[in-house]
This record gives structure tokens, C-alpha cells and sequence, in this order.
């Protein structure tokens, strides 16, 4: 049977919050390991030994619905009593959208291509290492986290306007072309009408901690910027210079 008892972690993953994990795996070694693995890395973990233990956990999870959220589902396909293939089908034909990785001894392309075909979005062949299983979770649950995003709401101030989804900025009704690194320094001040950010700020934010160069850089893009925002760039509106701070917008 499944394991009735759940443990929960102190320890946040890299996406913000703890995630809970089912994992269903015959084989008790790769199962454990898999456990161990997982806990350390902050999930919450439920384990099932066969197909059908498998099934009725997810019953008892779709009937309660004050049962925390199950984030991920990790899945052999040589089950007993019922397949990792046949639970995949199920899921998916209620409409469960759960991530689900596949391990499977079997590792040809017809092999995945028939899992990831029934509604897999993964599929890793052992033997595997614990490390790649860690990191193609932490994608799943990444790319499940973004795709329930609400859409990031269109910036706008005066003539200037910024659509985060299309990476897009519009100025007097016309679109501007900005590098990446113009286009989050905008996003950023654009977020923050007003406020000022000081060069070591902006670097940190747009840059990261761990850029190693001169503050300077900062003022050659915000000149850039302007080139490309203001009408009269000696005489920004835009962007402005609070001496002895740094720059604001607006």
C-alpha cells in the first residue's frame, strides 16, 4: 500500500516552496534512494510499491480535497497489478494535468516516444543519476509553476509602454528595439515609478550579484536608454539623474 503517514519539510525548493512528490517504484532500493534524494532537497514525499497501491492513493487525493496539492508524480513503467502506462492514461483521461516523469529500464525511441505519448511530459532510462533525476524535477516543477502564472500585466507611463509576455516597448506609438539587458533595466524602473535606484542597485538587479566589472556600465545603457525613449536625451523625462543617488523614472 501507499505510505499512509506524510512528513513534512522545513526546507524550501528553488522554486519557492516545498513541493510534494509521489513517487511509485517496485524496486525498494531505487525507491529509497529516490526518497532520500528527494527529501533533501525539501519535497514532501508519498511513495506507492505497485500500480495499484498507486491508484487508489490518487483516488484518495482527488476525493479530498483538503489534501495538499500533489506537485509531481515520478513513475516506472514496469509495474505490478497495473502499469506506469495504464495510470499515465488514467490521469490524464480525468484530466489531471500533474507532472509526470517516466523511469524506465527501457530506453529505446519507441519506448519514450509511446511514453511521453500518453501523456508523460519526461522520461528518463535507468540506470540514472540521482543528480539528473534532481534537476529534470526542478524543470517539471518550474515549468508547471510558470505555466499557472497570471499573465504579467503591460506597463505603461506618459508615451512609453512595456508588454513583459512579448518583450515588446512601444514610445509615441512606435516600437523600440532594446538588448536584453536595456529591456530589464526599463521592465525594473517601469516597476518602481519613481523610485530611486542607485548604480550598485541597478547592477545588482539587472546584472546579478555576481557581476565583476565597473558601476559604469550602468550609466553607458541608461545613455543608451534615452537615446532610444527620449525626445530630447540632454533633457530626459524619462529617466532622471538624482544627483549624489543615482537614476529614478519618472
Amino acid at each position: 500500500m501507499y505510505t499512509s503517514e506524510l512528513t513534512k519539510y522545513s526546507a524550501r525548493t528553488d522554486i519557492g516552496q516545498s513541493s510534494r512528490v509521489l513517487v511509485v517504484e517496485d524496486e525498494e532500493l531505487i525507491r529509497e534512494m529516490l526518497v532520500v534524494s528527494l527529501e533533501e532537497e525539501g519535497y514532501e514525499v508519498v511513495t506507492a510499491s505497485d500500480g495499484r497501491a498507486a491508484v487508489e492513493f490518487l483516488k484518495h487525493y482527488e476525493s479530498n480535497s483538503g489534501e495538499s496539492p500533489l506537485d509531481l508524480v515520478i513513475l516506472d513503467l514496469m509495474l505490478p497489478q497495473i502499469n506506469g502506462l495504464d495510470i499515465c492514461r488514467l490521469l490524464r483521461h480525468q484530466g489531471n494535468s500533474v507532472p509526470i516523469l517516466i523511469l524506465s529500464a527501457k530506453g529505446s525511441e519507441t519506448d519514450r516516444v509511446l511514453g511521453l505519448e500518453v501523456g508523460a511530459d519526461d522520461y528518463l532510462t535507468k540506470p540514472f543519476s540521482m543528480r539528473e533525476l534532481v534537476a529534470r524535477c526542478r524543470a517539471l516543477l518550474r515549468r508547471q509553476r510558470l505555466s499557472t502564472l497570471p499573465p504579467a500585466p503591460v506597463l505603461k507611463y506618459k508615451d512609453v509602454s512595456l508588454n513583459p509576455q512579448e518583450c515588446r516597448v512601444m514610445v509615441r506609438g512606435q516600437e523600440v528595439s532594446l538588448s536584453p539587458k536595456e529591456f530589464r533595466l526599463l521592465e525594473l524602473f517601469m516597476s518602481y515609478a519613481r523610485r530611486v535606484w542607485s548604480r550598485e542597485q541597478l547592477l545588482d538587479q539587472v546584472w546579478g550579484p555576481d557581476f565583476v566589472g565597473d558601476s559604469k556600465t550602468v550609466d553607458v545603457h541608461i545613455r543608451w536608454l534615452r537615446e532610444k525613449l527620449e525626445q530630447d536625451p540632454s533633457h530626459p523625462e524619462y529617466i532622471v539623474t538624482v544627483r549624489g543617488f543615482g537614476y529614478r523614472f519618472g
